[in-house]
């Protein structure tokens, strides 16, 4: 078991160039947000639609990056490099034809699958241009989720980090020529983003393409073997199908409430997210640190990292959450020029603020977990956590006239309340299965 000292360090060396990371990915949705915004509310709220279903369309196959983390960290922990590497490249080879799949149903479905939300006729017409656009950049989304996992089983958040800083930075300066220079519109930020997506996808390529060759890997697919990939991946797709399901009927519910509402939900959304995603460090670290640790036998090092960790999150969520709920007053100018949606983004950033320590514990253990290959128990957890969240989104959603008539900020801080009472149902079933020993399963595969 490695000493206190030494686990802080590795957590560290893991935790902080995957927060940088992490914090660049959900830059590209907030430079997005920000131009557009200055578009109109229209496009704003437009933008909040179709990156819902965009990332629904993309985050449901969060168990490549997820699964192949746990699989190659497993394989590295009990000392088998080649094969460590043959699963992140079956990883690969599964997100292309996935990709294949999806990119074009989502772009062909564009303007239904908008129109789900019942947005008005105008802010539909946004959303299904921005959706039907993005939707070439699906494949190089898919493959970087996949490398990435497979870099962070290896023990690697730095080259992830660069892929998404080198990322960002094109992502941005795409984003203001084609919208801002040529006048593209909403569809310009469109484009910009699946640009600079597909160059930081190949570039994250090369990097485990040229691993895997210094291994001696075989770069060939093998059909029955990334069919055992899919499989292994099955549970987390459950998982985050339910969880996905989750975000999108909180999206609907704040359709249901108004143009305001929805707009402020979808930069209140985009900071929340930015938020997880930097808690969500400590869940990587977690999950790379405890796949190693059981694949080498070793249960005491993974049960102290958890702790470590735990504690970390709890911090590190309530110091975020205060400084987003302090400055909930000048967030808001960053990405509107209207005050009706500046006074309701700044109610609902009080929430997110608040609710900060609890995301912050959530994160941890889900990555602890995922880590662990604890997989079908998490499928389980969060359809569970759907079932009892649901009837609270309905509820919302069938008082959202006499919701609305309390003013926009109001009818926002209560969505976003429903939103936090969903996290804590959460951790309640998180909390139960890391407190036990079920899930501490030794060995180079679970």
């Amino acid at each position: 078991m490695r000493t206190q000292a030494g686990q802080a360090r590795e957590i560290i060396s893991l935790a902080v160039p995957a927060f940088l990371a992490l914090v660049a990915e959900p830059l590209f949705l907030l430079a997005d947000t920000a131009i557009v915004g200055h578009l109109g509310t229209a496009q704003l709220a437009g933008l909040g639609v179709a990156s819902s279903i965009l990332v629904t369309a993309a985050g449901v196959f969060v168990f490549l990056a997820y699964g192949t983390t746990s699989i190659v960290a497993r394989q590295v922990g009990a000392g088998h490099e080649r094969a460590a590497l043959a699963s992140g490249l079956d990883g690969i080879w599964l997100t292309l034809a996935i990709g294949a799949v999806v990119a074009p149903a989502v772009a062909l479905a564009a303007e239904p699958l908008c129109g789900i939300f019942g947005a008005s006729a105008q802010v539909l017409g946004y959303a299904s241009t921005y959706l039907r656009i993005s939707a070439a950049g699906i494949p190089a989304m898919l493959i970087a989720l996949a490398t990435t996992g497979a870099l962070r089983g290896l023990l690697d958040t730095r080259t992830p980090l660069v892929a998404s800083v080198l990322g960002f930075g094109a992502n941005i300066l795409l984003n203001l020529v084609f919208v801002l220079g040529l006048g593209w519109g909403i569809a310009g930020s469109a484009w910009g983003t699946v640009v600079a997506q597909t160059g930081m996808a190949l570039g994250l390529v090369v990097v485990v393409v040229r691993k895997a060759l210094r291994a001696h890997a075989s770069l060939r697919p093998e059909p029955g073997r990334v069919l055992r990939a899919a499989g292994t991946g099955v549970p987390l797709l459950v998982r985050t199908l339910a969880l996905r399901a989750i975000l999108l009927v909180t999206t609907w519910v704040a359709a249901a409430l108004g143009d305001v509402p929805l707009a402020a939900h979808q930069v209140a959304a985009t900071i929340w997210t930015f938020l997880a995603f930097a808690l969500d460090a400590l869940a990587i670290a977690a999950q790379a640190l405890t796949g190693t640790a059981l694949g080498a036998g070793d249960v005491a090092s993974a049960r102290a990292a958890t702790s470590t960790m735990l504690r970390w999150g709890a911090w590190g969520g309530l110091g975020l959450g205060l400084l987003v709920a302090a400055t909930s007053g000048v967030l808001p100018v960053l990405f509107t020029p209207d005050p009706a949606v500046r006074a309701a983004l700044t109610a609902a950033l009080v929430v997110v603020g608040l609710g900060g320590w609890l995301s912050g514990l959530v994160f941890v253990v889900d990555g602890v977990l995922i880590g662990a290959g604890d997989g079908r128990w998490l499928a389980g957890a969060m359809a569970g956590t759907l079932a009892l969240y649901l009837p609270l989104a309905l509820l919302l959603h069938a008082v959202a006239p006499t919701v609305h008539t309390w003013g926009d900020p109001a009818a926002t801080a209560l969505l976003w309340l429903a939103f936090t009472a969903f996290m804590g149902i959460r951790w309640g079933f998180l909390r139960h299965r890391v407190r036990g020993d079920a899930w501490l399963v030794t060995g180079a595969a679970r």
